[in-house]
């Protein structure tokens, strides 16, 4: 495929083609805020005991690779593009950049970009730089970077 080999894994839907709908009032877990959406999301998978808290930043790839004593591809990041209008979340490998062009294609699209703050915080419920692999909505697409089965454990 391409530099990040992506395959796609899109989530149940039942959302329909009307993007133009505003969406529901949140409720439940996504009136959480990230990090507590995100804990909740993990209790009930029994994976709480693994969320490790640095002192230190991990506010990139390599400072998380950093932190947790790992190789850089192992971190994940979760990039949010925006294909024909629609957000789609690429999960791509720290030492791997997002190919628009092979996401794009994987989703079905022509036009792509990266997503503003905006659409971010819209399509995931999560600030820009900090969108979580797990517990996002159902219908939004999630792409991920096919190097990553090179690890046995990525972060």
């Amino acid at each position: 495929m391409t530099e990040t080999g992506l395959d796609s894994a899109q989530r149940a839907s039942d959302a329909t083609d009307d993007t133009t709908s505003p969406a529901p009032e949140p409720t439940g877990a996504a009136r959480l805020g990230s990090a507590a959406r995100v804990r909740l999301f993990l209790e009930g998978h029994g994976l709480a005991d693994a969320i490790v808290h640095f002192a230190e930043s991990t506010k990139t790839a390599q400072m998380a690779a950093d932190a947790m004593a790992c190789e850089l591809g192992q971190i994940v990041k979760s990039l949010v593009f925006v294909v024909d209008g629609t957000p789609v979340v690429a999960l791509v490998a720290g030492d791997r950049r997002g190919d628009a062009g092979a996401i794009a294609a994987e989703a079905g699209g022509a036009a792509t970009h990266f997503a503003d703050a905006e659409t971010v915080r819209a399509a995931t419920g999560d600030a820009i730089g900090g969108v979580s692999p797990f517990a996002l909505p159902p219908d939004l697409l999630v792409l991920v970077d096919e190097s990553l089965r090179r690890y046995e454990l990525v972060y």
